[in-house]
């Protein structure tokens, strides 16, 4: 935590227990990345996350990469593309939380999968007819016809029960409000700031978003360049 701090110093931030920190910096591929270092839990990440992805997504119109950890998470904007960090945050309340996530949850494969469950539950959709069982393949079409069908009335049963499963036991919305309250009354207080390089308690978020590093040989190595890069931006700043 010590280079952490050294490190936002370095770029004009002094963090304390009311910082939450959003890096922003370009990768080599010129993509902007912000990284919300909120160490709130994956499922409260989960929902915060979703929310500003869906809300960025819509005002660009394009579709915005997203990782999320125990320890924050990261929005990646394509190329060409730029999204403010104050409007982003102010643009999600605790007030249009729900409404939000229920909108980007919606087209997910997440919310296809738990309608099926929640649809075989209330017999909506069957698994077994007249004493012979019904292949997985055919309950799965089964379900999506019926979402077809459902999925503009947000008041029909399956619907709301399938986003309520999602909202509470997937993610954390509760806790999700309750971080958002926080910062509406001042108590917590969102703080950009720019880098040339993830700072070192970002790296493992940074890592995570990327699909092309599997190997754990690969992975070390990248941390090893990720962590002279923040020497070198230290260097930079003395020198």
């Amino acid at each position: 935590f010590k280079v952490e701090k050294e490190f936002l110093e370095r770029h004009g931030v002094e963090p304390d227990g009311r910082s939450l920190i959003v890096e922003e910096f370009k990768d080599e591929d010129g993509r902007q990345n912000l990284i919300f270092l909120f160490l709130f839990g994956r499922r409260v990440n989960d929902a915060l996350s979703r929310a500003y992805a869906w809300v960025a997504s819509k005002e660009m119109g394009v579709n915005v990469g997203l990782t999320v950890t125990d320890h924050g998470f990261m929005l990646t904007i394509p190329r060409r593309k730029k999204v403010d960090v104050y409007w982003l945050i102010s643009r999600v309340s605790s007030s249009n939380l729900k409404e939000i996530l229920s909108r980007a949850i919606r087209n997910t494969e997440m919310f296809k999968r738990r309608f099926r469950h929640v649809a075989a539950r209330s017999f909506m959709v069957l698994r077994n007819y007249k004493g012979h069982e019904i292949r997985v393949k055919r309950q799965m079409r089964n379900a999506e016809s019926l979402l077809r069908v459902v999925s503009d009335l947000d008041d029909f049963p399956v619907v709301k029960e399938t986003e309520r499963e999602i909202m509470e036991d997937v993610m954390d919305v509760e806790n999700a409000l309750t971080v958002l309250r926080m910062i509406e009354r001042g108590e917590l207080e969102v703080t950009p700031v720019r880098t040339p390089v993830p700072s070192p308690l970002a790296h493992g978020i940074y890592l995570s978003g990327l699909s092309d590093v599997i190997l754990m040989e690969d992975r070390l190595k990248l941390l090893e360049y990720l962590y002279r890069r923040v020497v070198e931006d230290a260097d930079d700043k003395m020198g």
